[in-house]
């Protein structure tokens, strides 16, 4: 038995998805605990691609359970064309899919109000409705995935919030009022269709531990996205660092056996918010073109720069990671000299931990150590010996800094580019 839980150590898209995919082959369950369709997980499997928003990556692969927990919030309507889309590429769901009845539910009136709070204040959100869903969970407010199964619990609920909602939408931001009965009608349709996934998933999850399965919780986003640990405001609305993995599931601490760090061999976030290794000039552009950096979800192009020390030290220190995963080692393939993030420079301070203040992350330059890249394609290697040997300084640069294993190298999209130094379970 083993459980593991997946975290981005970057401001996300650091290639989870692959690596999820990839160790799902050595487990029985893949639990999904945060964040909604605002993330993207793509997984190529011979010449198909998937890309995953709400359903755990494991479902590619037959007979594994996957679980939405409690931590996730749900838009229903994404959730089902997501669920039709694989079933047409022949993806057995039934049956290998649970969502946690306490998931909070992404309504109307959330889309309405993010698309019109994001005109006044732009963080960069996807507008999705998942900032506001999570806001109504805090304040006690949101209408959970139970609800669905009640359908004078859901109208009230409903209706409670279209009060304020539809105040807020006529009077503060001229936008349209939303109609009570059109979202009722909706909703009880999606409960029709989704009824039969719903479960008491943190009971299914114990259960599994307990008899000895081998579990991996797959998280979203990453690191320097938490809404505690990350670049705040500029964040998601939910705890993406590996503690998460325990609210959003049901589990005890005490049954997290590994937890492993997803880390990008270079750095990209989208939206906005700081970004001090940023690499404007050409090369940012030709990184982003061959490492095909456009959003699974919004397919927003990615501002690319280069790989952060610092940021990275930060994610240790808050996930404890038992290894690290470096993805997309071949898209550096053919740049000459490699810079690596190993300081800040703030007015006359020297920074060796990622600053808490947005003040000075905005306004700090970044110090860099180079190390020559190469010339040789690593794209598809799968013996770490075969690597170029700048290619292995570089990943050994990484690991010395960092003091974690690399246990993992990804060197291309398909699922079996990949080399294991180390197994990570």
């Amino acid at each position: 038995m083993s459980t593991i839980v997946i975290i981005g150590a970057q401001w996300g898209d650091e290639g989870k998805g692959k690596i999820v995919d990839f160790l799902t082959e050595k487990c029985d369950y893949v639990v999904r605990f945060q964040g909604g369709c605002n993330a993207g997980h793509t997984v190529v499997v011979g010449d198909k691609k998937y890309i995953l928003h709400l359903i755990p990556s494991g479902i590619l692969h037959k007979e594994k359970k996957c679980i939405i927990g409690n931590g996730v919030v749900v838009d229903p309507g994404a959730l089902l064309k997501e669920i039709d889309t694989l079933k047409e590429k022949d993806i057995e769901i039934d049956g290998n899919l649970f969502i946690s009845k306490h998931c909070h539910l992404i309504m109307p009136y959330h889309i309405a109000i993010e698309e019109q709070t994001e005109k006044k204040k732009k963080i960069g959100t996807t507008k999705k409705g998942i900032g506001p869903c999570y806001t109504d969970k805090i304040a006690r407010n949101g209408v959970r995935m139970v609800d669905l199964l009640y359908p004078e619990v859901l109208s009230d609920k409903i209706r409670a919030n279209l009060d304020i909602i539809n105040f807020l939408l006529k009077n503060l931001y001229n936008a349209e009022e939303l109609k009570e009965g059109e979202i009722l009608s909706l909703y009880l349709d999606y409960a029709e269709k989704l009824k039969k996934y719903i479960a008491d998933t943190d009971i299914l999850i114990n259960q599994a531990i307990d008899s000895g399965k081998s579990i991996l919780f797959e998280g979203a986003q990453g690191t320097l996205l938490d809404i505690d640990h990350g670049t705040y405001p500029y964040v998601t609305s939910s705890n993406t660092i590996a503690g998460g993995a325990c609210t959003g599931a049901g589990v005890s601490p005490r049954k997290i056996d590994k937890i492993l760090g997803i880390v990008k061999a270079y750095t990209t976030r989208v939206g906005e918010g700081p970004f001090p290794t940023e690499i404007k000039d050409d090369l940012g552009e030709r990184i982003r073109k061959n490492g095909g950096e456009y959003g699974a979800t919004t397919g927003r192009p990615r501002r690319c720069g280069w790989l952060d020390l610092i940021g990275l030290k930060h994610a240790i220190r808050v996930n404890g990671f038992t290894g690290i995963a470096i993805t997309k080692l071949d898209i550096l393939d053919g740049i000459d000299k490699l810079k690596v993030c190993v300081g800040y420079k703030y007015k006359n301070a020297i920074l060796e931990d990622f600053p808490k203040e947005l003040e000075i992350l905005q306004n700090c330059t970044p110090l860099y150590e180079e190390l020559p890249g190469w010339n040789e394609s690593t794209s598809g290697i799968r013996d770490y010996e075969k690597l170029p040997t700048n290619a292995k300084k570089y990943l050994q640069f990484i690991e010395d800094k960092l003091n974690v294993k690399i246990q993992i190298i990804s060197t291309g999209q398909k699922r079996d580019e990949i080399i294991i130094k180390e197994s990570p379970l």
